[in-house]
């Protein structure tokens, strides 16, 4: 079995390489617990607030020009 050969290999290393290993294995560990939870996060619907804001006809119209220069950087 693969895990069991992992740890004959993590057995022959000298101890001063062990907190390297230990850091290379607890970064997959964390990565994959990452992947796992994000995979079972659900999106929201769409229009969850429709009618709770509304937005005035007026947002639609063009800015003035000073104020489309501000935004050029003119």
């Amino acid at each position: 079995m693969l895990q069991e050969q992992l740890i004959e290999e993590i057995k022959q290393l000298p101890d001063e390489k062990l907190a390297e290993v230990y850091d290379l294995v607890h970064f997959f560990r964390l990565g994959l617990a990452q992947e796992k939870q994000t995979e079972t996060v659900r999106q929201r619907p769409i229009g969850l607030a429709k009618g709770l804001v509304e937005i005035p006809t007026s947002f639609f119209d063009p800015l003035p020009d000073d104020m489309l220069d501000d935004f050029e950087g003119k």
